[in-house]
């Protein structure tokens, strides 16, 4: 496993290494605002295998990605509800992930055939620094075994990992405190799927 440790200087060097290695089907582990996530191209199947295998990760639970601009969800969905595209105004970039309907062609690694994808924009850190790096979403799993708790530092993923990812980010601790709130719209209204980061009630009080 290749790590860079970042510094001022070094940051733009570190994403662009890891932007290269996402392009070219590799895996990075990066710090976000919330815990270490685990990128690799969204449509690369072998990639995205490999992520299951080293999150000892059941082809059931779908994956998450990351987006560093909202342009990117045409990608991966058909429709944009108003809702959902409220909500985005008000938390992105931040730790939101919004369920949309997924795209026919989107891999069932992706949606675990749940016919929807989980998105969102992460709030200022490498995370989203990489995403906008790219023209295409990023996996967003997070950087630990399943069962396991998710990585707030560099060690952690090592840890996990050893020398399964191709390069790890290190931008020392992460918050390390609550993952992002998840949501879906169902029948014009919001649905709290995970209690995150951001209460419910602020959730509730934009919609």
């Amino acid at each position: 496993m290749n790590v860079i440790r970042v510094t001022e200087h070094n940051v733009d060097d570190a994403v662009q290494k890891a932007s290269a290695l996402i392009r070219d089907g590799g895996i990075v582990a990066f710090p976000t605002e919330t815990f270490y996530g685990i990128g690799t191209h969204y449509a690369d199947e072998t990639a995205l295998r490999r992520i299951y295998t080293l999150k000892q990760r059941s082809t059931e639970h779908a994956l998450p990605l990351l987006i560093g601009s909202k342009k990117l969800l045409k990608l991966v969905t058909p429709s944009i509800h108003d809702i959902a595209a409220m909500m985005m105004n008000r938390f992105w970039p931040g730790p939101l992930t919004i369920l949309f309907p997924a795209r026919s062609n989107l891999h069932n690694l992706i949606t675990a055939g749940t016919e929807k994808v989980a998105v969102r924009m992460p709030g200022g850190s490498i995370g989203l620094r990489l995403a906008q790096s790219l023209e295409f979403p990023i996996t967003a799993t997070s950087a630990n075994i399943s069962g396991m708790p998710p990585a707030e530092n560099a060690d952690q993923v090592f840890r996990y990992f050893k020398d399964g990812i191709d390069l790890l980010i290190d931008g020392g601790s992460t918050s390390g405190t609550l993952p992002s709130t998840i949501i879906d719209i169902i029948d014009n209204k919001i649905i709290i799927v995970r209690q995150g980061v951001i209460p419910k009630a602020d959730i509730l009080h934009c919609s």
